[in-house]
């Protein structure tokens, strides 16, 4: 992608997404991720209803009367965006393909981030680590993001998310909220990493997948290549056992899907590159509540 092509797109995705996170996340981003805990804010007088934990005696001693300690909520948070920028996500047949969809929810995200004060950074990983973003403040840091996303040339098109979950859990001190985008078409399994991940963290799973996913048409013979391994092969799609068969498997993997997030306790949506991904992305705010 040519420079300029770049930066007009980074223009564009920063006025729609700024625009979705100014308009629709403001609110139930805030609620829906919280921050570190409570900070001691200030003391007054006490108030019927009051916990009677919260009484400071120093102070109380020295007035004479009660008094209570007030806290408020740490708002700001570390945001990890992790990344698939594996092969399988240059992949399209209906409105975009898997990775423009990546980058706006990325963008969006990143943009309800720094509207909540909070640092973001990001991880892209394939079946290794391919680049490190240190979380920062700032709309410029943002649109640092938003040109690497756009831009970025992974050195392998495979997955390994175990990769990236671990690389979170030893990089990030701090407990932080993590958003693992992919399409999760890794054939390894991942739970036991994003089970202690998510112990650490709060790890927050957004699945983008295509409509082609799901069931393949009938065409007839068809080539199909696998975007991660180079594999190619014919298929006679116009066989309804065929269909069947792969209509099974897409089910059967996503169910497994399923129970990994589930059993590791991490909140999740799916969304489909000809769906709206607002409206994904506050169910999955709308859960948290």
């Amino acid at each position: 992608m040519e420079t300029n092509e770049i930066l007009k797109r980074v223009r564009q995705i920063e006025i729609k997404t700024k625009g979705l996170s100014n308009n629709i996340f403001a609110g139930e981003y805030h609620s829906a991720f919280k921050g570190r805990g409570m900070a001691f804010s200030e003391v007054r007088e006490y108030q019927y209803g009051d916990d009677i934990r919260d009484i400071d005696w120093n102070v109380t001693a020295r007035f004479n009367k009660p008094y209570v300690k007030v806290f408020e909520e740490e708002r700001e948070l570390t945001v990890m965006l992790l990344i698939d920028v594996s092969g399988s996500l240059n992949f399209g047949t209906t409105v975009q393909m898997k990775r423009d969809m990546v980058t706006e929810i990325a963008a969006t995200l990143a943009f309800s981030a720094i509207q909540n004060n909070d640092k973001i950074g990001v991880i892209f990983f394939s079946d290794r680590i391919e680049k490190f973003i240190p979380p920062k403040k700032g709309r410029k840091h943002i649109l640092y993001i938003i040109r690497e996303l756009l831009d970025f040339k992974p050195e392998s098109n495979r997955t390994k998310i175990e990769q990236a979950v671990e690389y979170l859990t030893r990089v990030i001190k701090r407990k932080c909220t993590a958003f693992l985008i992919s399409d999760f078409l890794d054939r390894s399994s991942f739970q036991d990493a994003l089970t202690i991940a998510n112990q650490k963290h709060d790890v927050v799973a957004i699945q983008v997948y295509d409509r082609r996913a799901t069931e393949l048409p009938n065409v007839g013979l068809m080539k199909m290549k696998d975007a991660e391994t180079g594999y190619e092969q014919y298929v006679d799609t116009s066989s309804r056992k065929i269909r069947q068969a792969y209509q099974q498997w897409w089910t059967t993997r996503r169910k497994l899907l399923m129970e990994t997030f589930t059993r590791s306790n991490v909140d999740y949506v799916s969304v489909r590159t000809d769906e709206d991904y607002v409206s994904a992305l506050m169910t999955l705010f709308a859960k948290r509540n």
